[in-house]
């Protein structure tokens, strides 16, 4: 199937969040503490991903890190809303 017309997931199980990062960031230890957090009550799988070892990450989101992504697509940046995320993820 295309995929243009792949369907998302709706599930929430089906779904998967990735925060970039870099070390030594503490949005981004904030941003993962809500990312543990919301992933964990929903039964959504995520994963981490350092900037500083990805040179397409760097160059497409170093001046936004943390950077949120659900299903591989940008959801937020910088600060992480918890009930914003729960939305998405639940929606």
């Amino acid at each position: 199937m295309s995929p243009l017309f792949r369907r998302k997931p709706t599930a929430p199980q089906d779904r998967l969040v990735t925060l970039v990062r870099k070390p030594g960031c503490h949005l981004c230890d904030d941003a993962q503490g809500v990312v543990e957090k919301v992933c964990a009550q929903l039964g959504v799988r995520w994963e981490q991903k350092d900037i500083t070892e990805d040179p397409h990450l760097h160059d497409q989101y170093w001046e936004q890190i943390p950077v949120v992504l659900i299903d591989g697509e940008q959801h937020t940046f910088w600060r992480v809303d918890e009930e914003r995320l729960r939305r998405a993820l639940a929606g």
